[in-house]
């Protein structure tokens, strides 16, 4: 029988996987007059100035209410998207910011869409993370637009603010070639993944919309679509007015499959992925935005026979009182450089889970119970366990519904994982090194090539809650995005179906 021809999305995944044989004919030297810059400028514009209502998590908000409202709209994209601190280097700064982001170069835009407030007029406004302020270059009304290129979604109905993300595709390329387009993603998770949290913070509900028309929200925000192109939007739900608290909606609409695509050149990958993906109707069906419905029988994708189990339950982690700790812990995040290669204790392992995994276990401390993701169903966990205190050595499987371990082999794996990891010491020395996991092929087949974004930005959105819950903690944590694809399979003995997102590292900073 003939083979069932692969999507572009999965053609795409194995032609930017990484081989030990080809990587390095497939590396290429920088070009340092072409970096290009993290920061977007426009020559007009109005400047709204958000540092004046910057304040401590502790201090207690205006009574003013359009005071009131900057002060949270200033703390909420400080903890998302904000600059945290800067270095020197040889040509001027490197600026931090509160997001993690694969080599510094931070490709997301953040914009802000505003139906009219008090304090936003309506129009367009870039988050400009240089001043921390908001720059308005369109002051007309576009919040019909953004309703119609978001087929109606019904979070748009009654919410005054909404957030539209965007990627400027060079600013990854320019260092990691087509496989740019997976960490354009992840990144973007990791923004989503602040973005949930400093809401809560601020009394907010992002309600996630995957599902848009993207050339209508391209144009609808005067972007050069071959430079940079919509990958989000959220509906920012304002908690304090009660007619905007809405229960979670579907989040995810389905594009076509494309099977039939011509040679592309590496280097052309990525261009024609995006285009391929793209939405330009209402994909729904009869449903609607209703959320998917749960399956009641849904269980853990693997249960290994005869394996050993481990619970995973455990007390969650105290934020502290209006969670202070997750509010200073998202504005002194940064990415371990290196491990000391000690070993973790069961339980700070154990809470790092219960917070990334276990949402509605953080509901009584003010934190939303059941965030938006596009369909954590799809995400697998695996862990290699190299050094924890009370767990065996070797390759794990995490069953979040069941909360349990479920090994796979028993094996210190440091050697395989510093080889995997190209010769990084972060996977070496690493206690856990975590991955992240989809079948691509089943992905496909429930939401077309567009998966390909999706199981990116969740796969990034859970990395995200383990960096903030290991930087509080106390632990080192570092996500890696360049790995021998095929050899983490067959080294951890992690089923071939399984195509590996994301690697996140744990251990005890040096």
């Amino acid at each position: 029988m003939p083979e069932t021809p692969i999507s572009i999305a999965q053609h795409f995944h194995e032609r930017t996987k990484y081989h030990p044989e080809t990587i390095a004919s497939k590396s290429q030297q920088l070009d340092w007059e072409k970096q290009p810059t993290p920061f977007k400028e426009y020559k007009l514009g109005q400047t709204f100035d958000l540092r004046p209502y910057l304040r401590e998590a502790s201090e207690p908000l205006s009574d003013d209410p359009k005071i009131k409202q900057a002060q949270r709209l200033s703390h909420l994209l400080l903890h998302s998207y904000g600059l945290t601190a800067k270095a020197s280097t040889m040509g001027g700064f490197h600026y931090f910011r509160s997001s993690p982001s694969a080599g510094g170069l931070y490709p997301a835009e953040v914009y802000i869409i505003s139906r009219g407030s008090p304090l936003l007029s309506p129009g367009l406004y870039n988050y400009q993370p240089q001043t921390h302020s908001l720059l308005q270059f369109w002051e007309n009304e576009v919040w019909k637009e953004l309703q119609t290129a978001c087929f109606w979604h019904p979070a748009l109905e009654n919410t005054q603010l909404a957030i539209a993300i965007t990627a400027v595709f060079y600013r990854s390329a320019w260092r990691y070639q087509d496989r740019a387009y997976r960490r354009i993603f992840l990144d973007t998770g990791h923004l989503l993944g602040n973005l949930e949290l400093a809401s809560n913070l601020n009394d907010y509900r992002p309600h996630l919309i995957g599902g848009f028309a993207d050339d209508a929200v391209n144009e609808m925000m005067y972007l050069d679509s071959s430079r940079e192109g919509a990958i989000a939007v959220i509906a920012l739900a304002d908690l304090l007015e009660i007619d905007q608290n809405l229960p979670p909606l579907r989040t995810a609409l389905p594009s076509k499959i494309q099977t039939d695509y011509p040679e592309l050149s590496d280097g052309e990958l990525l261009a024609y992925l995006h285009n391929a993906t793209k939405l330009d109707k209402d994909t729904s069906g009869t449903q609607g935005w209703n959320p998917t419905p749960l399956d009641p029988d849904i269980e853990d994708k693997y249960n290994f026979p005869f394996c050993t189990k481990v619970s995973t339950v455990t007390p969650s982690i105290d934020w502290g009182k209006n969670c202070h700790g997750l509010d200073k812990t998202i504005l002194k995040r940064r990415s371990t450089r290196s491990y000391s290669g000690g070993d973790l204790k069961l339980e700070e392992l154990l809470a790092l889970l219960d917070f990334t995994y276990q949402s509605d276990h953080y509901i009584n401390q003010g934190l939303d119970g059941f965030p938006d993701y596009f369909d954590l169903g799809l995400i697998e966990t695996f862990l290699a366990v190299s050094g924890v205190h009370g767990l065996e050595e070797g390759c794990y499987y995490y069953a979040p519904l069941a909360q349990e371990f479920r090994q796979i082999r028993f094996k210190n794996f440091r050697r395989e994982l510093h080889y995997l990891c190209l010769g990084q010491e972060l996977g070496r020395d690493a206690g856990v090194v975590l991955f992240h996991t989809a079948d691509l092929k089943k992905a496909v087949a429930k939401y077309g090539d567009r998966a390909y974004r999706y199981l990116h930005m969740d796969a990034g959105h859970l990395g995200q809650r383990l960096n903030l819950a290991a930087i509080y903690l106390r632990l080192g944590v570092s996500g890696i995005g360049g790995f021998f694809d095929d050899k983490v399979n067959e080294v951890l003995g992690i089923p071939t179906d399984e195509a590996v997102i994301y690697i996140t590292t744990l251990g005890r900073p040096r």
